[in-house]
């Protein structure tokens, strides 16, 4: 792969049995790699197993392992986009632990969010997620794709019933995404930033 491309990080939020998350995010992703600037790892958390334990206790060596998986694969990212479930008003367990775990990784990068759900469609999610990464320096984007009434837009095979809209919002948020992360990175190279 080119240094020139941008690392972008997909990250799966939810892992609950019968989730949506996986539907969302292989979506995105593909709309992600169909640029040409842009190297997509897609990030299941429901694969990196991080266990139940609060971030300041004494990991298992179960979660010692799975942070040996997850730690590099965020470290070397340029940029974060986080596919969220709203649980409860907010965003889920597994994903508070995976931020919870990991501070430096999101240091002067930037996050975008994909959010699903019902009639608010993940958004009150997103909204705690900025304040979230707010205080691991990180830069969030404005804009965000959001499926309310989730299932509603997918066929059984997850592809888009009425792809125009979703895509044409997933474009702008790669555009947005994308220049924070040239810029910042350049801004890492030439001053390394220092929380």
């Amino acid at each position: 792969m080119s240094e020139s491309r941008l690392k972008l990080a997909v990250i799966i939020g939810s892992v609950r049995e019968g989730r949506f998350g996986p539907t969302a995010a292989n979506w995105f992703a593909g709309e992600a790699r169909r640029r040409d600037d842009i190297e997509v790892d897609l990030v299941d958390l429901a694969e990196v197993h991080l266990g139940q334990e609060a971030p300041s206790m004494s990991p298992s060596p179960e979660a010692l392992a799975a942070l040996g998986q997850l730690t590099p694969r965020l470290a070397a990212a340029d940029a974060f986009v986080v596919v969220t479930a709203e649980y409860n008003h907010s965003y889920p367990a597994a994903l508070k632990n995976a931020i919870d775990w990991h501070n430096t990784q999101f240091h002067a990068k930037p996050v975008a969010f994909v959010s699903y759900g019902g009639l608010a469609g993940g958004l009150r999610a997103v909204e705690h997620l900025r304040q979230v990464f707010a205080e691991l320096h990180a830069v969030t984007t404005r804009d965000t794709v959001s499926f309310h009434g989730t299932w509603e837009h997918f066929e059984s095979d997850g592809r888009l019933k009425n792809p125009e809209g979703p895509n044409t919002a997933a474009k702008k948020l790669l555009d947005q995404v994308t220049w924070w992360a040239r810029v910042l990175r350049e801004a890492r190279a030439k001053d390394p930033y220092t929380a």
